[in-house]
């Protein structure tokens, strides 16, 4: 009853049948693979037409917008419309590196907003270092959201997430709640309301393990630090996250 609701496999270097017996021997029984480019989420999309547990998300990260044009959203809207699209992302903005084009970000944004809410699918979103633009933005496009919405890896305040989730917002947390000095994550992560709550790894980034690739494997270490966090039994949590997501992603299966 484990799941994964945002990890990488294109151009990670993974051997995917491998990996496939490594999640299946973790008890991970679905895994959402995050699109941030046209050609990674189409490897994404072919991965989850072959494996049952898999499914994926068709969108530009921020950091990819260069070039972002109306070829580029006819092509996430052609892999949104596939049966295991659950969703439009990872989308957003991110504002970490100094030469960042916020402008084109924010076109980028809002086109694949009104995309999603053409389809009729959620968004995933990648939101670092722009939390008062990215509510800004969120709250002026609040009705092209109400097929929900989720700010993965969340990594702003909690008083930001309570402003999130007054707009609908789920949230997923990953490694970085096992890091020693991931104070505002595991102060996040007791916040957050119980049933917003996700778990994902990022992978192959952000791994509980110093030094390994990630994997979705690793979402049941994941899930007993959120218990211990949240001072819930680790059944109880898991069964929430696994409703928390169906809630979500219309699409899962």
């Amino acid at each position: 009853m484990y799941l994964d609701v945002h990890a990488h496999f294109a151009d990670e270097g993974y051997d995917i049948p491998e990996e496939r017996k490594k999640i299946a021997a973790a008890g991970v029984k679905r895994v959402i693979l995050a699109g941030d480019t046209v050609p990674h989420s189409a490897f994404h999309c072919e991965t989850a037409r072959i494996c049952p547990e898999i499914y994926f998300t068709a969108g530009v990260h921020p950091s990819e917008t260069a070039g972002f044009d109306e070829g580029t959203l006819r092509a996430i809207e052609e892999m949104g419309k596939e049966e295991k699209c659950v969703a439009i992302g990872e989308i957003g903005l991110d504002y970490h590196y100094p030469d960042t084009d916020k402008a084109a970000q924010r076109r980028a944004f809002s086109a694949q907003l009104e995309l999603a809410h053409k389809l009729r699918l959620p968004v995933q979103i990648h939101s670092r270092d722009c939390a008062e633009d990215m509510l800004a933005m969120l709250t002026e496009y609040r009705e092209l959201l109400k097929d929900g919405f989720l700010l993965h890896c969340y990594s702003h305040s909690e008083e930001m997430m309570d402003s999130f989730a007054a707009l609908g917002g789920y949230f997923s947390f990953g490694g970085v709640v096992t890091f020693r000095n991931a104070k505002k994550a595991v102060a996040c992560a007791a916040h957050c309301p119980p049933d917003r709550i996700l778990t994902e790894t990022d992978s192959p980034y952000l791994s509980p393990f110093r030094g390994e690739k990630n994997t979705p494997a690793n979402i049941p270490v994941i899930l007993e630090r959120l218990a211990q966090i949240r001072g819930e039994r680790e059944e109880t949590l898991q069964e929430r996250i696994w409703n928390n997501a169906f809630a979500l992603f219309g699409k899962l299966r």
